[in-house]
């Protein structure tokens, strides 16, 4: 999931501190090294990588899309993030998907592997989160009998930007009687000082 990286548009808090224009150059290499890694731990995985962006037409979608290497470009639509996520999942599971993987593009540390790696615990798993350093999530994956016992109950009512994402979720989970794996912890990139470890 990404935004279309132009000023203004995207990365508003770390905006705040290094300026609208820098912001945007930041989203635009995020996203280019996501994809690129989201498209090798997709291929490991034999999954498909669709790419769900706002900010942009139609026709633009799809051609950024293209031109990121993703196999399809859908837009995320309105609404709060929860609710945007809940759409892609329906559609994905509604097209056939056995399991899916969502991510945002605000990931410098993501590699293949863990794409790989969420895909291989959905095997036996209903449902995978990957904590943030922050107290979010840079993943969640659910298999399509995950979707059937949680529904929006996953993203319902969560503080999305606080630190209690990742805990109000596994407290959700547990209501449905799913125990989530968790995989390695990530730092995203939201403030200039989260730049500090990419810059190395």
């Amino acid at each position: 999931m990404a935004r279309w990286p132009a000023p203004g548009r995207c990365k508003r808090r770390l905006a705040a501190s290094c300026g609208r224009g820098a912001a945007a150059r930041v989203q635009q290499r995020l996203t280019a090294h996501t994809l690129g890694a989201a498209r090798q731990g997709c291929e490991r995985a034999g999954a498909r990588l669709v790419l769900a962006a706002d900010g942009l037409g139609p026709r633009a979608l799809r051609r950024w899309g293209a031109a990121l290497g993703s196999q399809q470009a859908v837009a995320q639509g309105r609404g709060s993030l929860g609710t945007r996520m809940q759409r892609q999942l329906r559609r994905g599971f509604a097209a056939g998907a056995e399991a899916m993987v969502l991510i945002g593009t605000d990931l410098p540390e993501l590699e293949p592997a863990d794409l790989a790696e969420a895909f291989r615990q959905l095997q036996d798993h209903p449902l995978v989160l990957g904590p943030a350093a922050d107290g979010g999530y840079w993943l969640i994956g659910l298999t399509r009998q995950g979707m059937a016992r949680a529904g929006c109950r996953l993203m319902a009512g969560i503080p999305w930007g606080t630190g209690a994402v990742l805990e109000r979720t596994c407290t959700a989970a547990a209501g449905v009687g799913l125990r989530p794996v968790l995989l390695v912890c990530r730092h995203d990139l939201d403030h200039i000082d989260d730049l500090r470890p990419w810059r190395r």
